[in-house]
């Protein structure tokens, strides 16, 4: 007899070989009753190691496994306790997707179909305000994928960022599309069907199956420097009105949240104490970070403008994993020519934010 898991990827598989999804899910019931989350993110991860399944084809068809799970999923329940922990992370981030639902129940879906001026201009205000949905899916890229990837949970992560990417630019076609003159309200409703429907979709997947894999590996201290880390990049539509407050203040923090910046760092010419090149490197007009020789994240500055993001949940984290998917091919070329000698510095423009963004990367090498 097969293993559950043997059973679970050859079912999904079959997805890919093109059989129909009416039928992948009449086999599905006929062996399970019910799947974990870790049942689910390791046959994805077994898809893509022995199968030679790619990201973007399970990205292609992750709203159809959705489909394929929905309803049997057994470890929801541990969600319980953390939603009804008012202002926590967890709370925030799935009080989120409510708030993402009732803004496309009521504020899109009443004006869909209709090409009247008022509801053009009423799916204009929805997507204007939809469109920060980006946060929502930066706090998840950027504070909750790095502990999966830290436990070797790197498959859903990766699938997971190229759909929000997708997402975001459907968003963005439709403002664009919403604004012209005369817009083809036809065209339009087709592709806000198909992107509400990709929402929703994620949502399932971030309450279902990111989450409860979220709290499985999760520790108090990472939750406080999720916690940290969320005002910077923001939230859906309206900050929480409430702070997460820690259960026991006094519960003694992991070491390295509690270093005091005291000691003398002996320089090439004079010294400085840990607290005077801490200021020094806040203050230079720019935004630092270092990666060390293994790719991962081991250090960024923290000056009055930033342009990026940097939560503090970004250190340890492989730098290959703090950029989406489709640009990591050309981060990973740069690090390659540096490491390698061929290059000592690599420069280049990028438009960002209403900014025109000179980033420039460095060799670090000692003598």
């Amino acid at each position: 007899m097969k293993t559950r898991q043997d059973k679970l990827k050859e079912i999904i598989l079959s997805l890919h070989d093109g059989v129909s999804l009416d039928k992948v899910i009449e086999e599905f019931k006929k062996h399970f009753d019910s799947v974990t989350t870790k049942e689910i993110t390791e046959m994805e991860q077994a898809l893509i190691r022995d199968e030679g399944i790619t990201v973007d084809q399970i990205q292609s068809l992750c709203d159809v496994h959705a489909a394929v799970f929905e309803g049997s999923i057994e470890d929801i329940h541990r969600l319980e306790d953390y939603a009804e922990k008012e202002g926590h992370p967890a709370e925030v981030f799935l009080a989120e997707n409510r708030k993402i639902e009732q803004l496309i129940k009521e504020e899109i879906n009443p004006h869909l179909g209709k090409d009247d001026k008022t509801s053009i201009l009423m799916l204009r205000i929805a997507y204007d305000r939809l469109a920060q949905i980006d946060k929502h899916y930066t706090r998840k890229e950027n504070l909750l994928f790095p502990k999966l990837e830290k436990v070797g949970i790197t498959a859903p992560p990766k699938v997971m960022w190229g759909v929000d990417d997708e997402i975001r630019n459907e968003i963005r076609e439709i403002i664009q599309l919403l604004a012209k003159p005369e817009p083809n309200m036809k065209d339009i409703n087709e592709k806000i069907n198909h992107n509400i429907t990709r929402i929703i979709d994620m949502i399932f997947k971030e309450d279902n199956i990111l989450m409860p894999m979220v709290l499985d590996h999760m520790t108090h201290f990472d939750w406080i420097l999720v916690d940290a880390s969320s005002d910077e990049i923001g939230y859906f539509l309206e900050r929480p009105s409430k702070s997460w407050i820690l259960e026991d203040e006094n519960e003694e923090l992991p070491e390295e949240a509690l270093n005091i910046a005291k000691g003398i760092v002996p320089m090439d010419a004079g010294e400085l104490s840990f607290a005077e090149v801490n200021a020094i490197l806040n203050t230079v007009p720019f935004d630092m970070t270092y990666v060390d020789k293994n790719g991962h994240v081991k250090y960024f500055s923290q000056g009055k403008t930033r342009i990026f993001h940097r939560p503090l949940t970004v250190v340890g984290r492989h730098v290959s994993m703090c950029h989406p998917p489709q640009s990591v091919h050309m981060v990973e070329s740069i690090i390659e020519d540096l490491r390698s000698g061929k290059k000592d510095y690599e420069d280049f423009w990028i438009d960002f934010k209403d900014m025109f963004v000179y980033i420039r990367y460095f060799a670090v090498r000692d003598k």
